[in-house]
């Protein structure tokens, strides 16, 4: 299947120059955040490392957005910026568009709301140079980020080295803003599925793990800092509003899953924290105050989990009263419940 549009070949762009020197290209789509974007292109501005693109996609905005990110082209002419526009409006598609005009040889796709350490390209690069020496190339990092809640609280976002399979479907561990993907290897994909109006990074990063990368973690601090905060989050702070939207998302996951090559007891351990998922949707629907939303989705998970197990033992007298207290303290607003799921399916 492929995702992005019939108009876009998709295809690597060939590089115009043979430097020694690796380019890396950042790729920001942006929509109506004309007052916000500054941010970002400040931070990416401020990188140590050289060359450096820039790929800056208007998903045709209503404000000043086009302005402000041609005002950036010109007011950085060492950068190599490129302004386009996608007219498709999902971040999928111009996320795409982008990538059809990045040169570097490794890309980083990253939000109009968050900010990168300066540091952030030039760590990434010693990651890559250091596995070049030792004879294995890489496809994948995977980094360290920062969340910044409502409130101002700032909590280390999760990251494992072991386990990224169970810990992208928890966790999330691939989302836009924290990896950066070899532009051969990401251009074997289908690419940003550009019908998916959110989740869609969440679906991406499973398809890539799918697609068998070599990948690498970038340990020490973190590099990057995703903003959760109220209206200016491109992320949100809700389900319910996009209710139907979410449990699409998971069932082509699940999909995917089903139709891969994986080992089968992989296939089923994945198909399981895909239906945990849909019980923790359930329970932010609980915590939002819509239980008419959270009872049947809460239902159906369990019910798909249940099978799953064939009502055995294990399910009735362990598995089945656990899962029913995760979904109870998920909807308390409590955290550490996806370690448990993690041990548990």
């Amino acid at each position: 299947m492929h995702y992005y549009k019939k108009s876009s070949s998709f295809a690597l762009t060939k590089r115009t120059n043979s430097t020694v020197i690796m380019q890396v290209s950042i790729i920001i789509p942006v929509y109506n955040r004309a007052s916000v974007v500054v941010n970002t292109l400040n931070s990416v501005v401020a990188q140590t490392y050289r060359p450096l693109q820039a790929v800056l996609v208007d998903n045709y905005s209503t404000d000043d957005t086009l302005r402000v990110l041609e005002n950036f082209k010109k007011e950085h002419p060492s950068l190599d910026v490129v302004v386009t526009r996608e007219e498709h409006h999902t971040a999928g598609a111009a996320r795409n568009r982008g990538f059809e005009q990045a040169t570097g040889e490794w890309v980083l796709f990253f939000d109009s709301d968050d900010l990168m350490d300066e540091e952030l390209v030039e760590s990434y690069v010693r990651v890559i140079e250091k596995a070049k020496l030792k004879d294995k190339p890489l496809d994948l990092i995977s980094a360290r980020s920062t969340l910044v809640f409502p409130n101002g609280d700032k909590r280390k976002a999760p990251f494992h080295k072991r386990d990224l399979f169970a810990n992208h479907i928890l966790h999330g561990q691939l989302a836009t803003q924290r990896y950066a993907v070899r532009r051969e290897f990401f251009a074997s994909t289908d690419g940003w599925n550009i019908d998916l109006p959110g989740w869609n990074d969440w679906e991406l990063g499973l398809r890539l793990l799918l697609a068998s990368p070599r990948v690498a973690y970038m340990g020490g601090r973190s590099h990057i800092t995703i903003n959760h905060n109220g209206d200016d989050s491109i992320t949100g702070t809700e389900f319910h509003s996009r209710q139907g939207q979410w449990e699409n998302v998971i069932n082509i996951m699940r999909n995917e899953v089903l139709s891969s090559n994986l080992k089968a007891e992989h296939i089923m351990r994945f198909e399981r924290l895909l239906y945990y998922r849909r019980l923790v949707l359930a329970a932010q629907y609980q915590r939002e105050g819509y239980p008419d939303l959270a009872k049947p989705l809460c239902q159906q998970a369990y019910n798909a989990l249940r099978d799953t197990y064939h009502n055995n033992r294990r399910w009735r007298w362990i598995v089945g009263p656990v899962t029913r207290r995760l979904f109870a303290r998920i909807a308390a607003g409590k955290r550490g419940s996806a370690r448990i799921a993690r041990l548990l399916y």
